[in-house]
């Protein structure tokens, strides 16, 4: 279903200048932006995937991951096609590389239209909505008018992104967004320009801004990459700087395992994923969570300033051992977060 865009520039000629992501794609009449799904249609651009849910599950919110945000509810977790980012790992490459472009790789998905995704979740009973699987910023029209009315039937409205958005497009998000979890790919531009056809600086200006200047509940992922971004400088380099944001802005770091145009990479091993946790609780972040293998005690949240343990997971299971949802049982500490 085609949907007019919202932050647009006209520019002359009939060519249009797309303010949704940090691309700022320059579309002559007919053309596809570089996620794939936003064209230029006689001199305005449309969104084209509007109301077309081709994934649609009910999800733990811990598998988004989220761990600070309704520990143990259900997220209706709806994703689209296309992606601003062209990510050689990408583990959701079925939906997200997909390009409007090329028709015979797209089938078409559920018709579902804002009002029904709520309907749905209401039906349901989940605590909210995530907009996940590819990148909800290519579907921001989408999005938007779901979480609107969404918010008024007390539903959560949660992103999973790559952070590549613009402050245009932050800005129309952030009276609606209640969480987010923002990818962080690694912590170099080479690392972004190479493996991702994009750029790390405003990635890391989307963190800031959300973390600190605004009211959504923030958590980044990294997937940890063997020879990529796995070395102890540039982890250390990254999790500093998240501490400098917030030291109470969960990192989580998850096992890769070789999938799209990736396979001459090993899976993770666990060692790798112990040492990143140390480095990050060493520089400072008082929750570093591992993620993708077995691994309990570094899944727990604790207590950052008595240690006791305060929500044990196994999977994407997750049972809070404290009396007041927030409020360490141990010492009285306010843990960060969305607790109810």
């Amino acid at each position: 279903m085609f949907t007019q865009g919202r932050l647009t520039r006209p520019l002359k000629d009939s060519r249009v200048q797309c303010r949704v992501c940090e691309h700022y794609c320059t579309l002559e009449p007919g053309a596809w932006g570089k996620c794939g799904v936003r064209l230029n249609r006689d001199g305005a651009i449309y969104l084209s995937v509007y109301g077309e849910a081709v994934a649609v599950h009910l999800d733990p919110i811990e598998k988004k991951p989220l761990y600070h945000f309704l520990p143990g509810t259900q997220a209706l977790s709806i994703g689209t096609y296309g992606c601003n980012m062209q990510c050689q790992w990408c583990q959701n490459w079925q939906l997200s590389q997909v390009r409007q472009t090329d028709p015979g790789t797209r089938q078409l998905g559920d018709k579902l239209v804002p009002q029904a995704l709520v309907d749905s979740a209401q039906r349901q009973k989940t605590a909210s909505i995530a907009y996940t699987y590819n990148e909800p910023t290519v579907f921001l029209e989408y999005t938007l008018d779901t979480a609107k009315l969404a918010q008024p039937q007390n539903i959560k409205n949660v992103y999973v992104s790559n952070g590549f958005m613009t402050p245009d497009a932050l800005d129309v998000l952030e009276p609606y967004l209640d969480g987010i979890n923002i990818d962080l790919k690694g912590f170099t531009e080479s690392l972004y320009q190479e493996y991702t056809s994009t750029r790390l600086a405003p990635v890391k200006r989307n963190i800031a801004t959300l973390a600190q200047d605004t009211s959504v509940w923030v958590e980044v992922t990294t997937l940890i990459i063997p020879g990529l971004n796995d070395s102890d400088v540039e982890l250390q380099a990254a999790a500093e700087w998240l501490a400098a944001i917030s030291p109470d802005i969960p990192w989580h770091l998850s096992a890769f395992h070789p999938t799209y145009r990736m396979n001459d990479r090993p899976r993770t091993p666990p060692e790798t994923l112990a040492r990143a946790y140390d480095i990050g609780k060493a520089a400072g972040l008082h929750f570093v969570y591992v993620g993708n293998v077995h691994d309990p005690r570094r899944s727990n949240t604790y207590c950052p300033q008595c240690g006791e343990l305060l929500i044990a997971r196994r999977g994407f299971g997750a049972r809070a051992r404290w009396e007041t949802p927030g409020i360490c049982h141990g010492c009285g500490r306010h843990i960060p977060g969305v607790w109810i």
